[in-house]
């Protein structure tokens, strides 16, 4: 994380991924073994602030990457969910009601995103004629 001949330790290393990890800065503090108020102290320093952002920032993009990679595989169950009618009424996923919202437009009663067939599997998708480049479809049901 810090290059050799810093003077970071491992405990402020600790205390970065506590930050990371636990709920609040008392429970990181407990978490690296640190008081609170160290910790306190340690988010003032500005070598400190940018590890941590540094960490915190790899961590989003991670967390981003993961749900990517995974948006398509959970669309196509929620919209097998949806429409099996071997699936119970009461466990069927059901798609927000857009006439709750909008009682007086003529807009279609359901709208579903899904992945283009087109482009939506690259990364930056290309405009495209079934989505514009977005990446995604809109379905809709009335």
């Amino acid at each position: 994380m810090v290059t050799p001949g810093s003077k970071f330790t491992r405990k402020k290393e600790e205390a970065i991924a506590a930050l990371l990890t636990q709920r609040n800065v008392e429970e990181a503090a407990r978490a690296a073994g640190v008081g609170t108020q160290t910790l306190l102290r340690w988010l003032k320093v500005p070598e400190f602030v940018k590890e941590y952002r540094k960490a915190r920032r790899e961590a989003v993009h991670q967390a981003i990457a993961r749900l990517q990679q995974a948006t398509g595989a959970a669309a196509t169950i929620v919209l097998k969910l949806m429409n099996d009618p071997n699936v119970p009424a009461a466990a069927r996923l059901q798609p927000e009601n857009q006439e709750s919202r909008q009682s007086e437009s003529p807009t279609p009663k359901n709208i579903f995103y899904v992945p283009c067939p087109q482009c939506g599997e690259n990364e930056k998708p290309a405009p495209c004629t079934y989505c514009g480049g977005s990446g995604f479809v809109e379905i809709l049901r009335y």
